[in-house]
């Protein structure tokens, strides 16, 4: 078939697209700005990408999919619907795309793109679709001639409940996205609790309170009791975990912290369960893992500087890596840790705004940006008294030129860093500010 993809430059909708047009079908797509991603789709996937929106690039589909935060309203989706095309939207495409194939589903509200990037390295010869860029493969998706699929399971819609688990992998439940599930915590949780049921085998981090709850069969791992002996190591200088699991011996993982052990944990348990042993898994953890884009990344690193991109947009996540950049700071020898901060939707920001507050702890400079709206109405937040504690920079932008951050504010530079460690946060478009 040919199908367009409306917000095709989106990470999950991205992956989609790529990994169909390996199954034979011919893609598609718009979105509102040219990106890397979208370049990518053109240059190697044979995309005809239309920049911005317009009725007319749906000409000629027979199924278009469009992204979460696409509307009825869109130009495209309305001309679709005129013409008798059939629309789906990511999560009912799901159910399209992998109802025949043997899907291990990563689920969580954290560590779920870390985890699905080990398990595709630990199952060397499965699909991928993942949310994130792998480092190893260069992309976000990954293909072999088989019906085995390593799928990173969304729960921001619900749309995991589609994505047909043999194997399902939790790494932890914590209430968030909560505007989908109209703040009805025991809707949110009975999502979690029926993805886990469709599938097969269950692998569950059964220290995590809602998880301990649950009466399913499954491997659990307690982290506690089952990873010790973890070490954080520069190897060639880069960073790497070393651990013990239980009693198979120890592992090596590319990155820093408990929580990079305990992702790797659940990976290598779920590989065990599908038939891989462990030698062959400790060593491809090792070799076959580097990382992902945008996850701890570090995109420069000088013996006066190291500059970390990092996703982390959620309280949790920002004080797993604000750990992790502790260690590096005293494993490297470095006197500063400076973070630029572009908090992520206004919903998120006021949800766990104390959270927010407290996650920073250690910082010696924090800068922060304007909300990412991500499509939502604007609420007036007081960021500066917020976090009046850490006496923030409020600022604008940030570029990074000659291996320089730039702090930019009403368009003059107002603060440099040339020394020490420099980490932006986020999931907008910091990104692209921080690598210049």
């Amino acid at each position: 078939m040919h199908i367009h993809f409306i917000g095709i430059g989106g990470i999950g909708l991205s992956a989609l697209a790529k990994f169909l047009h390996n199954d034979g079908h011919t893609i598609s797509g718009s979105d509102i700005r040219q990106s890397e991603i979208t370049d990518d789709l053109a240059l190697n996937y044979g995309a005809k990408i239309t920049i911005p929106h317009h009725g007319d690039a749906v000409e000629g589909a027979d199924m278009v999919i469009h992204s979460a935060v696409v509307r009825p309203s869109n130009v495209e989706y309305k001309r679709a619907k005129a013409l008798g095309i059939e629309v789906l939207s990511r999560k009912e495409a799901l159910k399209f795309i992998l109802e025949n194939k043997e899907v291990y589903a990563v689920g969580g509200a954290h560590g779920k793109s870390t985890t699905s990037a080990m398990l595709a390295a630990l199952l060397p010869e499965s699909n991928a679709l993942i949310g994130a860029i792998s480092k190893r493969f260069g992309s976000n998706v990954r293909n072999y001639p088989n019906d085995r699929v390593v799928f990173e399971a969304d729960e921001s819609d619900a749309s995991f409940l589609n994505c047909n688990p043999y194997l399902a992998i939790v790494t932890n439940v914590e209430p968030e996205h909560m505007e989908y599930y109209e703040y009805d915590e025991a809707r949110f949780y009975d999502a979690y609790r029926e993805f886990l049921s469709l599938a097969h085998i269950r692998v569950i981090n059964a220290e995590d309170d809602f998880l301990a709850s649950l009466d399913l069969p499954s491997i659990k791992l307690y982290p506690s009791r089952d990873i010790c002996d973890i070490d954080s190591v520069l190897v060639k200088g880069k960073p790497y975990t070393r651990f013990k699991l239980k009693d198979l011996g120890y592992f090596e993982v590319f990155g820093f912290g408990e929580h990079i052990a305990v992702d790797a944990a659940l990976a290598i348990l779920a590989a065990l369960e599908l038939g891989e042993e462990v030698e062959a898994l400790r060593e491809r953890l090792r070799k076959e893992y580097c990382g992902i884009k945008k996850r701890f990344d570090i995109i420069q690193d000088t013996p006066e500087s190291i500059v970390i991109d990092d996703y982390g947009h959620h309280p949790t996540e920002i004080k797993a890596t604000m750990q992790a950049l502790m260690t590096l700071k005293r494993l490297r020898g470095m006197t500063r840790l400076s973070v630029i901060w572009q908090p992520h939707k206004y919903t998120r920001t006021i949800d766990n705004l104390q959270g927010f507050v407290e996650c920073f702890e250690g910082v010696d400079e924090l800068v922060i940006l304007p909300i990412w709206a991500a499509g939502e109405i604007e609420i007036p937040i007081d960021l500066k008294g917020a976090f009046s504690r850490y006496d923030p920079l409020m600022a604008e932008s940030v570029t990074r030129k000659d291996g320089v951050v730039q702090v930019i504010k009403e368009g003059h530079v107002v603060r440099e860093f040339s020394e020490g460690i420099i980490t932006a946060f986020g999931a907008g478009d910091i990104t692209y500010q921080i690598r210049g």
